[in-house]
């Protein structure tokens, strides 16, 4: 993150001045902003390419290095990528990057700042309701303004980001927070757009807390509430450098980048803090998340460090893992962390996306590296999903594909698959799998004799059934990704059984005689390949064809 001097709204109505002497309160009549309406542009922001199963690299016990399957058997978290989503491009701004992203229900929301001199953002609005098919529904202009942050909550988007109040007639400080009308995952201008300022070089990042918008601003700035139907400053405090915000259960937790981590009650009053030894360079992203128990710090090189939320000691540092061994020393540092249940998430810039679980226990355990193209720089988990900014390669929507706690009754008899990466069941064998809670990441799957796996599986290669086998699944299935095309074949006389959710990124291909057949009412399939068919195949059942390919 960068020192954000912009030049801002050049006209604007003034609406209301507020007692503290920080704070304008305005409304602009929408000169410096613009709202995309070709839906081409965002149609066009959106790729595919690359789609499908994601590898983790883990460290091999033996060399040290890290590779796709280092230890042979069967990985956890079966990850598949479900889209990329390219920066705004316009006049003037041809090089914006992804800064921030919350989550909230169906929809991403998404902020983007420049990285030179040149002043300009944005923010996206995408929807994820349908993971087959998510899509940039808003898109936003800021022609002479930054934003580093963003939040959304009950139907307006709230923008943290930055302004050259030399330029502006009536800004009074650099920093500055923007409520936005969204409706059914578009902005609604017409609504008006209310703005405050703070002191501070720029405005770094945003909460809401019950009534209340908190933003913090950094070098010589301010952790300054708000009342969020006025946008009236209630009451503020000043800090040497605050980079993150983070808000649970009545605790307002900030980092301090001269000092460490600063927990405060809802009044601002301090109730404890961390001193933090770290090196959070100048002007560098770095954010904090809190855990029930737990806060988790983007300590730079250092790593993520991990400390007890009440009584502030150092618990454990989770190192940076590298991968792959030419990336310079300066672009290995941890620039954002996020928790998702039992995971943590680190973004390491150039050492990209590392994943650990176990954070909520005692320590955590190191998973691996997720293959991702780009330096990453944020990263936000909600639920199913990760959002990860990687620079100019723009947003990464991954899937964790967490198996449906419904499946525990359905395939009670089953034992947790921990073998091979590559399953295979030979001819006369009859085997039965669950993925665990943490589902099951497959080089390859081949089926010779009879087989029921459970849960949520991916498959790097190819899915072979051989002649006269059978395959059933009950969960998810996906099979190879987008770039990288794999196919599934049933063999003649083959019989593959399907109650739930199968994506191939390739062919399915039925050969003589062979059976597919869908059971239950919910099932769906997404092929992005063709459905090929031989003689005298048979299929049955109800299903949602996501492509029609049948």
């Amino acid at each position: 993150m960068k020192r954000i001097l912009s030049a801002f709204l050049c006209a604007t109505i003034l609406l209301y001045v507020s007692c503290s002497d920080e704070t304008v309160i305005f409304e602009t009549d929408q000169d410096s902003i613009e709202v995309e309406t070709n839906q081409s542009v965002l149609d066009n922001s959106l790729s595919m390419d690359n789609a499908g199963v994601l590898d983790i690299f883990s460290e091999d016990q033996t060399t040290g290095k890290f590779a796709r399957f280092a230890d042979e058997q069967a990985g956890d978290y079966p990850l598949t990528l479900v889209a990329q989503i390219s920066p705004p491009s316009y006049t003037n701004a041809q090089n914006l990057t992804a800064s921030h992203v919350h989550v909230d229900g169906d929809f991403a929301y998404v902020s983007y700042n420049t990285v030179d001199a040149k002043y300009a953002g944005g923010i996206d609005i995408v929807n994820v309701a349908d993971p087959n098919s998510p899509y940039v529904s808003g898109r936003l202009y800021y022609t002479n303004a930054d934003i580093s942050s963003v939040k959304y909550e009950d139907g307006y988007v709230y923008a943290a980001g930055g302004v050259d109040s030399e330029k502006s007639v009536l800004a009074t400080a650099n920093s500055f927070v923007a409520k936005i009308k969204v409706e059914n995952g578009r902005f609604n201008l017409s609504a008006g757009i209310l703005y405050g300022f703070q002191e501070g070089f720029v405005a770094t990042d945003v909460e809401t807390n019950g009534n209340e918008v908190i933003v913090t601003s950094g070098k010589d700035g301010f952790v300054t509430r708000y009342n969020k139907n006025t946008m009236e400053a209630i009451d503020d405090a000043s800090y040497t450098d605050l980079r993150s915000i983070d808000v649970r259960d009545n605790k307002i937790g900030l980092l301090d980048a001269d000092f460490g981590v600063r927990i405060l009650d809802n009044n601002l009053a301090e109730l404890s803090s961390i001193p933090i030894d770290a090196d959070f360079r100048v002007a560098d992203k770095r954010t904090l998340a809190i855990s029930p128990t737990k806060v988790m710090v983007s300590e730079g090189d250092a790593g993520a460090g991990v400390y007890d939320l009440n009584t502030g000691s150092f618990l454990e540092r989770v190192a940076i893992p590298i991968n792959p061994d030419n990336v310079a020393q300066s672009d290995i540092v941890t620039n954002a962390v996020a928790v998702n249940e039992d995971v943590l998430l680190m973004a390491n810039g150039g050492a990209g996306l590392c994943l650990s679980d176990g954070i909520a226990a005692a320590g955590s355990d190191l998973v691996g590296i997720i293959k991702l193209n780009g330096s990453i720089n944020y990263v936000e988990s909600k639920g199913d999903y990760i959002f990860a900014a990687s620079g100019r390669n723009g947003l990464q929507i991954i899937k964790m594909n967490k198996p449906s706690d419904s499946l525990d009754g359905e395939c009670a008899s089953t034992q947790e698959y921990r073998g091979s990466s590559n399953l295979s069941v030979n001819s006369g064998q009859q085997n039965a799998y669950n993925s665990g809670n943490r589902g099951k990441r497959l080089r390859s799957l081949t089926v010779d004799g009879e087989l029921l796996i459970c849960g949520t599986w991916t498959v790097r290669n190819g899915v072979n059934i051989g002649d006269d086998a059978t395959l059933e699944m009950n969960g998810t299935l996906i099979v190879a990704r987008n770039s990288r095309r794999r196919n599934l074949t049933v063999g003649e006389n083959g019989t593959f059984r399907v109650e739930g959710s199968l994506t191939i990124y390739g062919d399915l291909v039925l050969e003589d005689g062979a059976t597919l057949e869908f059971i239950g009412s919910d099932s769906r399939v997404n092929i992005f390949g063709n459905v090929e068919r031989g003689d005298n195949v048979t299929v049955m059942g109800t299903f949602d064809d996501v492509q029609d390919k049948f």
